[in-house]
């Protein structure tokens, strides 16, 4: 991993002037940022800010309508969700999005899909050709099944193990895809106070092992300003404030559009 400062170290993922609508609605408007190789990255904001419109946009769900997205720098806007994935990016979402009646296992092996090129020659040809495949796949998802400590409960049905464990998974599954960026769409939401603190340092130890760049939105905002080294809050789908994350989240609009109670982004 290099030893240079996130400062210092080339853009990995750029957002310029970027802007997505419904009908009337500007979910988000002329937003930009620009995110560092190494960096945690934190995207924060009340209620309805736009924060996972952004997030769909760079990953291809609702492309942006003005603006442009590039990744490592190449444009990402107009590229297919599943390209995306290919590129490098891989995401969490705010809801848990498991599979339920499967294992922890199958559910993290699913994450390998984009690697997997299934076809009737190698199913025909399998000890030969498609065995070879599968024992890497299991192989990379046993190294993060390590990673995350999930080992006792690998085999167990994704459904029955507890909230923490199924967001847990959920972050096995996308660092399954081997990315470069990875985009965690509120991954302690309805956690308590120990099942957070068990993910942060699971995320601060895949970044450190895998060497990863870490998007985050986030609500609770111990947790940006404790990892975070910069911070981008929306408001309305604007920018209120962006820079290190202190100054960011102790702006003076920030502060104000929080008023009136905690943000939950929908």
């Amino acid at each position: 991993m290099s030893t240079a400062a996130p400062a210092e170290r080339e853009s990995i993922l750029s957002c310029e002037h970027v802007s997505r609508w419904f009908g009337g609605v500007h979910a988000v408007s002329d937003v930009s940022l620009d995110i560092r190789k190494g960096q945690i990255y934190g995207l924060v904001g009340p209620n309805g800010s736009g924060k996972t419109t952004l997030v769909n946009a760079i990953t291809g769900f609702y492309p942006p309508q003005k603006g442009s997205i590039h990744f490592e720098g190449q444009p990402l806007t107009g590229v297919r969700p599943d390209r995306i994935a290919q590129r490098g990016i891989a995401r969490t979402f705010q809801n848990v999005a498991l599979f339920k009646g499967m294992s922890v296992l199958d559910n993290i092996l699913l994450g390998r899909h984009i690697f997997m090129r299934p076809s009737a020659l190698a199913s025909l040809f399998y000890w030969w050709w498609a065995e070879r495949e599968e024992i890497t796949h299991r192989l990379k998802v046993e190294e993060i099944i390590d990673l995350l400590q999930l080992e006792s409960v690998r085999d167990e049905p994704v459904e029955v193990i507890p909230l923490g464990l199924q967001k847990r998974v959920e972050l096995a599954r996308a660092l399954a895809a081997e990315p470069r960026m990875l985009i965690l769409d509120e991954p302690m939401a309805g956690m308590n106070q120990e099942e957070k603190e068990y993910i942060v340092r699971f995320i601060l130890d895949a970044k450190e092992a895998l060497d990863l760049t870490i998007l985050l939105i986030e609500h609770h905002m111990d947790v940006i300003t404790g990892i975070c080294d910069r911070a981008l809050v929306l408001n309305n789908g604007q920018m209120l404030a962006e820079g290190p994350v202190l100054e960011a989240v102790n702006d003076p609009q920030v502060i104000a559009a929080y008023i009136g109670g905690a943000p939950d982004d929908p």
